[in-house]
């Protein structure tokens, strides 16, 4: 009797353990994670529920979906025809990127997956249908307040008041940020000018371009006056250097001509000196030549007569 009853407590032991692994792993396959950027909603036994981490998903009692929640970016592009009419009815090629995500509330994920279902809600052409309509009104109301010039150089104003018109509630969705990848004025050549604002743009176009070109021929003609008067005071400069420097070399010239001269007469003031001291000695010689005769032929004299007598 004992062994019976221990082989019943054993018995329910081990179906305890079994059920509460089998519990335990039912918990684990049923309970599901979500990663980063998406939510999970469950509908079913409970009502619709949200979750941005996890939670359990019964089968047959619960569906579960998946809806991606990061950043979208949705560009608006307006070119050619459809570009952007500024204040001054110039045509703007333009493209903007938009950069919304579903607003991570429990509230708007639900409304979202309502009105557009977990799928479409991450998928960038229906965003472009839902939002293209709003974003392009929001471009074309403040494009309009801006002249084309004003709107290329401040171009962080334009883009902060496109923010304001849009506004941060999109049904569920949140504009975070909006950034102008590109912004160029019109051709003319795609405007119409049966079109009353093309036409208006094209006279501006053509004046504009008119007095630009004016402005240039003239900045032309002045820079080329400006280099001829440059070249001429260079001239001038060179030639007045070059007589400067003639007028040196003479100075110059003139100056080592006269050393020359100065040099030359002393030395010939010199050699007339010497040439003068020599006559003299040639002259006192001869007269000591002469004298030194004249006694000899005394004496001859004296001493012939002295034989006579």
């Amino acid at each position: 009797m004992l062994a019976f009853t221990d082989a019943v407590v054993a018995t329910i032991t081990v179906f305890i353990v079994l059920f509460g692994l089998g519990f335990l792993a039912l918990l684990i396959k049923c309970y599901c994670k979500v990663r980063q950027g998406q939510a999970l909603i469950r509908n079913g036994v409970g009502g619709t529920r949200v979750s941005f981490s996890g939670m359990f998903v019964i089968p047959v009692l619960h569906r579960a979906e998946y809806m991606d929640i990061s950043v979208k970016r949705i560009e608006i592009d307006r070119r050619g025809e459809q570009g952007l009419i500024c204040k001054d009815n110039l045509r703007a090629d333009i493209v903007v990127a938009f950069f919304v995500r579903v607003n991570n509330t429990m509230q708007d994920v639900i409304k979202v997956a309502q009105s557009l279902g977990c799928v479409r809600a991450s998928d960038r052409q229906a965003l472009v249908e839902l939002f293209d309509a709003k974003f392009s009104e929001a471009l074309k109301t403040v494009g309009k307040q801006f002249d084309f010039a004003e709107l290329y150089t401040n171009r962080m104003r334009f883009r902060e008041q496109i923010l304001d018109v849009i506004g941060t509630d999109l049904s569920g969705y949140i504009l975070e940020d909006a950034a102008i990848d590109y912004l160029e004025q019109t051709d003319k050549g795609l405007l119409k000018p049966d079109n009353i604002l093309d036409a208006e743009g094209i006279k501006k176009i053509t004046l504009l371009t008119a007095e630009q070109f004016e402005l240039a021929n003239a900045r032309e003609r002045e820079k080329d006056k400006t280099i001829t008067r440059q070249n001429v005071e260079a001239q001038e400069a060179i030639l007045e250097l070059n007589r400067q420097l003639a007028e040196a070399q003479a100075k110059q010239s003139r100056e080592i001509a006269s050393v020359q001269a100065r040099e030359e007469a002393e030395a010939k003031k010199v050699q007339q000196a010497e040439r003068e001291k020599a006559e003299k000695a040639r002259i006192a010689a001869d007269e000591e030549i002469a004298v030194a005769d004249e006694n000899k032929q005394r004496q001859i004299i004296v001493a012939r007569r002295s034989k006579e007598r």
